[in-house]
């Protein structure tokens, strides 16, 4: 019985440690994995769907198509991992927080970072993975190995949206051709004999396993890249939505889960917290704080 409780819990230590170091320091395994399901995905189309469209006489910047995408979101993801997301240090702590104004809800004057002992400016966070604070912190990204913060958020969601509009572009090429398969073949024209002896006609699940029958790795990528343009388009959503209204992860998370947070002591205890995103200037010029983001004199003009 002794040996049965300490084998779990030395597998539950195992796997706290396994966790910890995954998501918790800094490492590569995430940025390999996303250029190894690129490679995979572009690989299959290379050799398969673009050799077949091309038979087909499908137009070259159509199939061309996926391969500018990709350029484009190698080179933010290049950027955007190598940038520097504003990193607070004891030597620009003090100019970093004149930027952005304390809301006294969420972003409190006077709070110091217990691990990098400076003052936190307004809208920043310490980040436990990289081990700094970082100036308008969004959240740390394992996908591209570094931190989003006021340096790289622009380039972040340039990134989201080439690799978005990527998936897509693969689905697009790679439906179009299955689809022309099934019109050149004359397949949904056809009938069946049902298990009764009765002719029906084909429906789309006996397309659908006709084509995997015919070109199964084809149509499991094209199952995994749609399924990618719809996580990748639900969170592109999401970010533009944060960046239309100047908002940051950070800032999100901690505002829906705010009406549970104590009172803090510069507030009555009898008036109750109310949040509002002080930070938000209008679409256009959060737009531009997003790909431009403001400075000290910029902020004291306004």
């Amino acid at each position: 019985q002794v040996l049965s409780l300490v084998v779990p819990r030395q597998l539950q230590r195992v796997t706290q440690q396994a966790l910890h170091s995954l998501f918790h320091t800094r490492s590569c395994l995430f940025v390999v994995l996303h250029v190894a399901l690129q490679a995979a995905v572009f690989g299959e189309y290379t050799w398969e769907v673009f050799v077949y469209c091309w038979e087909l006489q499908f137009h070259l910047l159509l199939l061309l198509l996926p391969y500018l995408l990709l350029a484009g979101n190698l080179g933010c993801f290049l950027l955007c991992s190598r940038a520097n997301p504003g990193t607070v240090t004891k030597s620009n702590a003090a100019s970093l927080a004149k930027v952005y104004a304390y809301d006294g809800v969420l972003f409190q004057r006077g709070l110091v970072c217990p691990t990098c002992t400076v003052e936190k400016p307004a809208r920043s966070k310490h980040c436990s993975v990289c081990r700094t604070c970082v100036h308008r912190f969004d959240h740390h990204c394992v996908w591209v190995n570094n931190c989003i913060g006021a340096g790289n958020v622009g380039l972040f969601l340039l990134y989201l949206l080439s690799l978005t509009a990527t998936a897509g572009a693969v689905a697009a090429v790679t439906a179009a051709f299955l689809i022309q398969v099934l019109l050149l073949s004359n397949v949904m024209h056809g009938t069946y004999l049902d298990a009764q002896g009765q002719e029906q006609p084909v429906e789309i699940p006996l397309l659908v396993q006709h084509l995997f029958l015919t070109f199964p790795r084809i149509v499991f990528m094209l199952g995994f890249v749609i399924l990618l343009t719809l996580v990748l388009g639900g969170y592109c959503s999401f970010s533009l939505y944060l960046a239309l209204t100047n908002q940051t992860t950070n800032e999100w998370c901690k505002s829906r889960r705010f009406g549970g947070s104590p009172h803090l002591p510069s507030q009555p205890r009898d008036r109750p917290l109310v949040y509002k995103n002080i930070y938000s200037k209008g679409i256009w010029r959060n737009l531009k704080e997003i790909f431009n983001p403001p400075t000290v004199l910029e902020r004291k003009k306004e």
